[in-house]
């Protein structure tokens, strides 16, 4: 949405927000806003027209404030967060996300955190790698610590 005037943006979460399919939250740091995370029900969205559905499964978009000062490993504490909140609820089997595929930085991310690419796709907006993460994915990956000092 980058491009987007700042009444696109309200039109988009004011019909995100109304949608019984999908739920808006906005992640706060200490003293502004962090992140906001977008959650939908793929099979009533573009996505779903691109595999096979699957109880359990849910979407996921997140975005990440601009920041004066960027903290290595934020992004990842982030996604780390999103995905337990995801999974706290017993009804998610299943994470489906759909970058763009030239966006390089959030594949490794999502690798991350348990994602596999499944497939290469055409979605209305962009060319995007659909990717999926179980909750044993998401329970298997490998943790990093922070050095101290």
């Amino acid at each position: 949405m980058q491009d987007c005037t700042r009444d696109d943006v309200v039109g988009e979460y004011t019909a995100a927000l109304a949608s019984p399919h999908r739920e808006a939250f906005l992640g706060l740091g200490p003293d502004s806003p962090a992140f906001l995370m977008e959650t939908y029900d793929p099979s009533h969205d573009a996505v779903g027209s691109a595999y096979d559905v699957r109880p359990g499964d849910r979407g996921m978009h997140f975005i990440t404030a601009p920041v004066v000062t960027p903290r290595s490993g934020f992004t990842t504490e982030v996604l780390t967060a999103i995905m337990q909140h995801l999974f706290g609820d017993p009804a998610v089997t299943r994470v489906v996300v759909e970058p763009d595929v030239r966006n390089l930085p959030v594949h490794r991310l999502n690798a991350r955190v348990g994602f596999e690419p499944a497939a290469t796709i055409d979605l209305p907006d962009k060319q995007a790698l659909l990717s999926f993460c179980t909750r044993a994915a998401f329970d298997a990956r490998p943790t990093f610590q922070e050095a101290t000092p």
